[in-house]
């Protein structure tokens, strides 16, 4: 199985992912990690990726997340996965679980400025919003709350150990 954990940027999902991971023992995989160093630099000024830009992005993830199922590991996977059809493209052939951390964008932005050293910044937010297609079959957990509330939400409705 792979709980992908997805929403925008400040949204939460990397500390998420890492504490579910952690406490599920199973593996973390950090989308951030397949981004070129092209689409970092471009995220960085503020440009929002394209889908051009994303495609090998999104297949590089899916690969990983294969090579690991082919291993018998179930992961937790911190990607945007903003639109339905990426979302398509990261759980094909996969038992794949949805977890979307929604906030509002005051909530949202006072995340993103509370962090430091992410390459991605406030800037990116509007775009993020407005490419957003909101899940239908997704855990919708509010980032509001803490991320220890949030994990042990998500383990108690998928029910996790």
């Amino acid at each position: 199985m792979v709980i992908l954990v997805m929403g925008t940027t400040g949204s939460g999902k990397t500390t998420i992912a890492q504490l579910l991971a952690r406490r599920l023992a199973w593996p973390f995989v950090e989308a951030d990690d397949f981004h070129s160093p092209q689409n970092k630099e471009k995220m960085h000024r503020g440009i929002p990726l394209s889908d051009a830009d994303r495609a090998p992005w999104l297949a590089a993830i899916h690969e990983e997340l294969l090579r690991l199922e082919q291993q018998r590991r179930s992961a937790v996977l911190a990607c945007s996965a903003l639109k339905q059809e990426y979302r398509d493209v990261l759980a094909a052939g996969l038992d794949m679980r949805v977890v979307y951390l929604k906030g509002s964008e005051a909530v949202l932005r006072s995340h993103i400025e509370s962090r430091h050293g992410h390459f991605a910044g406030e800037s990116l937010l509007p775009s993020q919003l407005a490419t957003l297609e909101e899940p239908h079959d997704a855990l919708i957990e509010d980032v509001s709350r803490t991320p220890e509330e949030i994990v042990a939400e998500i383990c108690a409705r998928l029910q996790l150990a």
